[in-house]
């Protein structure tokens, strides 16, 4: 019954949960109903992904319900996904009413992904000692995606981007450089070059500065009219902060491998209880990762091959064969894992070594001992009393009795044995010990 205490807990906990979300979502929509002229503002501090791209088209469509006159992105990303950066932007060109991207706070920078979003603001701003640029596509780990596969992505990454800047009226030869060289520019550079509109010191000085302005808002001119409104912060909901989180793909893989091992070891050893529900937990956040994020379903099934050469190695006598084949194959998927066709994703190679090393030494252990376990001869009982060493308590001509583990069995034999003579039992029938004699060491 643990199990199901342990579930129905863990289902009034999610229900809590969200009921506290849906909470601060009306106590939201109360604020904005209560108040006149206002713009929405929400901050994007972290890397673009599937939950950042539903926190900003949810953030669109509730400013647009709400009559607000223009939402506010306040941008601080070192970059992200390019799937979910088209997505975004998709959305932001397409937008029905004006949206301002102000990358702040000082400090702050519009890195990789950031620079797309940034450039297809109907505004586009910056904080002092800000900095955008570096948009070079690369692969989850930092690493830069080579052969035919980098050359399409990078092609069609400088394409898109300089179609983004051509659309809102931007600097075209940055939006291209800032892909194929990794050029980084600092606000004052990119005030000077056109990337940016405004260099404004916080939102109050953003909205005097943009008050005025004509910009295109989904084909219709807008001027931005920004005198006396107030300002509406939007955190992003519980759900999204859970994706949010579950959406890097190393913690992803990290929940995966955490979770095939839990459940293996509950496997190997039922009744453990805490691995099985600690494992299943991990899997079932690493599957709410996968739904996410864009998996390769070649490397799914060579990790899951892998898993079963190496518990294949502990019952079949291959020497090594397909304990080696499967911790290959485990790596082989883990690299696999995502796709990185349209997208800048992988799992950090280091990460994908130390997990592999663990998760193959571990599996391997286990499996082991518990072979071992099994094999070894019972301890208890009539089959704990073959090979145990007696003597003779009465002559055995055939039968007779004999003194063995600290007690008196009948016992039958093939030969005539003495009293005091050494016997070991090698077997029985019923409660009548077989027994021969003893080889003298």
């Amino acid at each position: 019954m643990p199990g199901i205490r342990f579930w129905c807990a863990l289902l009034l906990v999610a229900l809590g949960l969200g009921a506290l979300s849906a909470g601060g979502a009306a106590r939201e929509a109360t604020s904005q109903g209560a108040t006149g002229s206002h713009v929405n503002l929400i901050v994007i501090n972290g890397g673009i992904n599937p939950a950042v791209n539903d926190y900003i088209r949810d953030s669109i469509q509730r400013a647009h319900a709400g009559n607000a006159r223009a939402l506010i992105i306040q941008l601080d990303t070192p970059g992200g996904l390019l799937s979910s950066t088209r997505s975004i932007v998709k959305e932001m060109l397409s937008a029905p009413l004006p949206v301002i991207v102000y990358v702040a706070p000082s400090g702050a920078g519009a890195g990789s992904a950031g620079v797309f979003i940034t450039l297809a603001a109907n505004v586009a701003a910056m904080a002092p000692g800000t900095n955008i640029g570096a948009a070079h596509p690369v692969a989850g780990g930092g690493q830069e995606v080579k052969g035919v596969m980098g050359e399409k992505i990078e092609n069609f990454t400088a394409s898109f981007s300089e179609t983004i800047a051509q659309r809102r009226g931007r600097d075209t030869e940055f939006a291209i450089q800032a892909v194929r060289r990794s050029i980084s520019i600092t606000d004052k550079e990119a005030l000077e070059k056109r990337v940016i509109d405004i260099i404004a010191v916080d939102v109050s000085d953003l909205l005097k500065q943009a008050h005025g302005r004509e910009v295109d808002v989904a084909g219709t001119k807008r001027t931005l009219d920004f005198d006396g409104v107030s300002v509406l912060r939007f955190e992003m909901g519980l759900k999204l902060k859970v994706l949010n989180v579950l959406a890097d793909p190393n913690i992803a893989y990290l929940l995966m491998m955490a979770g095939i091992l839990g459940l293996y070891m509950e496997f190997s050893n039922p009744g453990a209880l805490f691995p099985g529900i600690a494992g299943g937990i991990a899997l079932l956040l690493a599957l709410a990762s996968l739904q996410v994020l864009p998996i390769n379903y070649a490397g799914l099934l060579l990790i899951g091959l892998g898993m079963c050469l190496l518990v294949a190695e502990a019952f079949l006598p291959s020497f090594g064969l397909l304990g080696i084949s499967g911790v290959v194959s485990l790596g082989l998927g883990s690299l696999l894992l995502f796709d990185v066709e349209g997208s800048d994703l992988t799992v950090d190679p280091g990460i994908v070594l130390a997990a592999v090393g663990t998760l193959s030494a571990a599996v391997l252990v286990v499996t082991f001992l518990v072979v071992k376990s099994q094999r070894r001869r019972a301890t208890l009982g009539y089959e704990g009393l073959v090979g145990e060493v007696g003597e003779v308590r009465e002559r055995l001509d055939l039968k007779g009795r004999v003194f063995v583990h600290g007690e008196v069995w009948n016992a039958e034999g093939a030969e005539r044995l003495e009293p005091g003579d050494r016997i070991e039992v090698i077997g029985h029938d019923g409660m009548v010990l077989k027994v021969k004699r003893a080889v003298e060491s």
